[in-house]
């Protein structure tokens, strides 16, 4: 296992795998400024929760311009994107997953930098993925297959954690209603936790033999999506009866979902995903061979949703509220 490489830009360091990652490479790097971590934001405000982390050079950047990735990367050793969002329209999809990664693979070509992490998603290269954010997500991976640089790619499942958006939601909403109305019930999952992955991207960094691998990031558990709804309320204290919506009405309601303000709970396009298995295939290397044992939902979530009080409970009922 070689040294981390000594100045490392992460694209999405701000965001929730980004901020464990950069908790992780501050510690491994042992805060003594042998790792240099740069962060970009277009939102000062955004950086605040790494930027006191020692080692971690928050900067504001629009990622989507070639002339500041030039200067942002023109003096980093590596590049790990994290880059994604879930929701948006066609172009929003492919300006984030495919563009992005393109305008990231030519400035990589241009300032010398070669060693790359890029963040993926489990459910991508069936070749017949239904939904816009896995087809994007498959185009953005061939981008950098196509690069000629050092290239691992990892493909996480959903992924939980403190400050998650998936299990403290289902959490808060079992909080408010009498019960949850659901569909695609039967989708299914493998969590994995969120320190998990930020570990394997570290690994990956310090492993010259992940090159060229793709890596999927799976936790010990296949879930349906009833489970972990019925888990999430569990937990939380306020479990719920599961409502199972035929697909025609659970479009209906994300249909609905889709026109209010604000972030939308479920899209049409999340369903479109859940008919891809959110599971690792088996057939590529996983957290095991970078010699990660994968930590189960269970001895992690009831933790953090069995909280009364905290910013992870407030941010899942804004979001809730669309404030």
């Amino acid at each position: 296992m070689s040294a981390l490489p000594r100045r490392i830009a992460v694209l999405g360091g701000t965001g929730f795998l980004g901020r464990a990652l950069c908790e992780r490479l501050v510690r491994v790097g042992d805060g003594g400024g042998s790792v240099s971590v740069v962060v970009p934001t277009r939102r000062a405000a955004h950086g605040n929760l790494v930027r006191f982390l020692p080692g971690v050079d928050v900067r504001l950047v629009d990622v989507h311009d070639d002339k500041a990735l030039l200067r942002l990367l023109g003096d980093c050793d590596a590049l790990v994107n994290l880059v994604a969002i879930l929701h948006g329209s066609p172009r929003e999809f492919e300006q984030v997953h495919v563009a992005l990664p393109q305008r990231l693979a030519r400035t990589c070509s241009i300032t010398g930098l070669r060693r790359v992490v890029h963040v993926s998603a489990l459910g991508v290269g069936s070749g017949e993925e239904p939904s816009n954010y896995l087809r994007s997500k498959a185009a953005g991976e061939a981008v950098w297959r196509q690069s000629r640089l050092d290239v691992t790619l990892l493909r996480p499942s959903v992924m939980f954690g403190a400050e998650d958006r998936f299990l403290n939601l289902f959490a808060n909403l079992q909080r408010v209603l009498p019960l949850m109305p659901l569909a695609a019930v039967d989708a299914e999952f493998q969590p994995v936790w969120v320190d998990d992955v930020a570990e394997a991207i570290v690994r990956c960094l310090q492993r010259r033999e992940t090159i060229g691998q793709t890596i999927e990031c799976a936790g010990p558990d296949v879930m349906t999506l009833g489970d972990i709804v019925r888990a999430a309320g569990r937990w939380s204290g306020h479990p719920r009866p599961v409502l199972r919506l035929p697909m025609a009405l659970g479009k209906l309601q994300a249909w609905a979902l889709e026109l209010l303000p604000g972030t939308p709970l479920m899209s049409r396009d999340n369903l479109a995903s859940m008919q891809v298995a959110n599971v690792a295939s088996g057939a590529l290397p996983g957290l095991a061979s970078l010699g990660i044992a994968p930590t189960a939902l269970s001895a992690i979530a009831p933790g953090y949703l069995g909280r009364s009080d905290g910013r992870t409970r407030l941010d899942g009922l804004r979001t809730f509220a669309r404030r």
